[in-house]
């Protein structure tokens, strides 16, 4: 498995915009072949800041999805809100849990 994780900071007062955009991906990833979880989420104290955890099958996996129109589409609605990106180290799963969120 492989999982990508990073913040996204978001231009001042966009931080709502930008999160709402996240959540919508989210939903597009829930009957998405390959990818296991997606995670969305904020710091209370750093409004502007979202996180997103992904864990999929594969790399190649992460890097289709990214090319689907449906997602090009939600990449260019929130590429002009975003200030800045800071993306972790990417990684090779080798156990855990993850679960669908209600």
């Amino acid at each position: 498995m492989y999982a990508v994780n990073g913040k996204l900071t978001a231009l001042p007062g966009e931080g709502e915009k930008l999160l709402a955009i996240l959540l919508d991906a989210a939903k597009g990833m829930e009957n998405m072949d390959g990818c296991l979880c997606y995670i969305v989420g904020t710091d209370e104290n750093k409004p502007e800041d979202v996180w997103v955890y992904e864990v999929w099958v594969n790399e190649a996996a992460h890097q289709d999805s990214l090319q689907l129109p449906v997602f090009q589409a939600l990449i260019g609605k929130a590429r002009p809100l975003i200030a800045g990106m800071e993306n972790l180290p990417s990684l090779v799963i080798h156990g855990g849990k993850a679960g669908k969120l209600h």
